[in-house]
């Protein structure tokens, strides 16, 4: 299963990027191993409003690919749950896997429609290079997970 984290905004140089940078070629590392087999980001131009922006997301996501829009207020799972929930897709034969982080203003409807699987990092509002970092970590805590490897302390 290929990963795509999907975002309107770009990462600028600095500790957040390191981080993102660092973390993705860890999952891109560990992940073939077990049939995760790359993470890539994709960032997306911002600005232009709500429905451009929908339409930069939806126009980047692949035909047919499942797709998950980190949204404060879809529901929150513990790393492990998380781990078991990409697993299922990855085993159900799942070959593209998208995360959307929108732009500042949020989602546009159009989006919201054809994307209704959200996922929440917490019930807090996040800086986008910190939501970047965290569902970055996230995915490598998964390959983690998935290979039994130590790095998941719980």
């Amino acid at each position: 299963m290929h990963v795509k984290l999907i975002s309107i905004g770009k990462l600028k140089s600095g500790p957040e990027k390191e981080l993102v940078d660092d973390y993705t070629t860890r999952f891109n590392k560990a992940g073939p191993n077990i049939g995760l087999r790359s993470l890539k980001l994709i960032d997306l131009a911002s600005g232009g409003g709500l429905d451009v922006e929908g339409e930069r997301l939806l126009g980047a996501v692949p035909s047919g690919a499942t797709v998950i829009r980190l949204d404060e207020h879809g529901p929150q799972l513990t790393s492990v749950k998380f781990s078991k929930r990409l697993a299922k897709l990855r085993d159900q034969g799942t070959s593209e896997l998208c995360f959307l982080i929108g732009g500042a203003e949020g989602y546009s409807p159009a989006v919201r429609t054809a994307c209704p699987d959200t996922l929440a990092l917490g019930p807090q509002t996040w800086p986008h290079r910190l939501v970047k970092v965290m569902i970055a970590e996230q995915l490598y805590r998964v390959v983690s997970l998935l290979a039994g490897s130590p790095y998941h302390k719980a």
